[in-house]
């Protein structure tokens, strides 16, 4: 049975409700779920209800972005305290940067004739947090390009003409923020910083130096050659083995695990991510 640890909502970037993703996740039969939107916990506690009413585990989940040595890192929390205080207070710093981000862009956007406004942002956006694939969609709707691939081809990606660098904590703060919750720390798609694998072993022996608990090894984009050596890479570090679809909805082609063609990482992750929290201490206590 498939398991999918590593999904997106309306909360961040991706298209569908919380509810419309447990209702996705009942459907494929899965034996465990997580929502991991990107610098928010939002929708953790109205996924975790729903779960548990529809007989689905479900285990809090989010996606940080963060820095290690230049390179540009996602690092997953699992099984923390939502509404722990210090965590809400480090990813408000995160979302007020995105925000500072997002009229950036515009700006840049704006002095080459393509006008979008934050209103029209946040009208796409709803409830969650806007970020460049808002601001992809809008580029689509307005004619300026086809796909999303397009936008970040012509306009948004990495210094490209709308580029703009946004605020982040290092890899290792990242991790200690969800430690401090109570959480489990999981390295994100590793295959995608280098795919000739070249870089990812010091990387995540520096990682785990500073107390990285796992790796994304199922992975829609991980070829077989790449999830053998991060399996072996996993095993010398004692490391959590984990997997998701990095489901986006409509935003990004691809479906939930255990769908047609999707990927299928077994539940027995479940039983090894439980033994792991249990270990962990328990949140620590806010600072005063």
């Amino acid at each position: 049975m498939c398991i999918d640890l590593h999904t997106h909502s309306v909360y961040s970037d991706g298209t569908a409700t919380p509810a419309e993703l447990i209702r996705m996740a009942v459907s494929c039969e899965l034996k465990g779920f997580s929502l991991t939107d990107h610098d928010t916990t939002e929708g953790v506690r109205e996924a975790v209800s729903l779960g548990n009413k529809q007989g689905l585990e479900v285990i809090s989940g989010l996606e940080i972005g963060a820095l290690h040595r230049g390179y540009s890192l996602h690092i997953l929390g699992y099984g923390f305290a939502p509404d722990h205080p210090e965590l809400k207070n480090r990813l408000e710093r995160l979302q007020q940067g995105r925000r500072e981000r997002n009229s950036k862009i515009l700006e840049k956007l704006a002095a080459m004739g393509i006008k979008i406004s934050e209103t029209e942002l946040a009208d796409l956006s709803r409830c969650g947090q806007a970020g460049r694939p808002h601001i992809a969609r809008i580029l689509i709707d307005k004619g300026y390009v086809k796909t999303m691939n397009e936008a970040f081809t012509f306009y948004l990606g990495r210094n490209k003409p709308a580029w703009h660098s946004r605020f982040a904590y290092t890899a290792g703060e990242t991790i200690d923020i969800i430690h401090q919750a109570g959480g489990i720390a999981v390295l994100a798609h590793p295959g995608q910083l280098d795919t000739g694998m070249k870089l990812q072993p010091q990387i995540i022996k520096e990682l785990v130096q500073r107390k990285l608990d796992g790796l994304e090894i199922f992975y829609p984009s991980h070829s077989r050659k790449i999830k053998k050596k991060l399996h072996a890479v996993a095993k010398q570090y004692n490391l959590l083995v984990t997997g998701g679809s990095d489901y986006h909805g409509s935003n990004r082609a691809g479906g939930l695990a255990g769908s047609s063609n999707a990927i299928c990482p077994p539940d027995t992750i479940m039983d090894e991510l439980r033994q792991r929290l249990q270990l962990r201490h328990r949140p620590s206590e806010p600072k005063t």
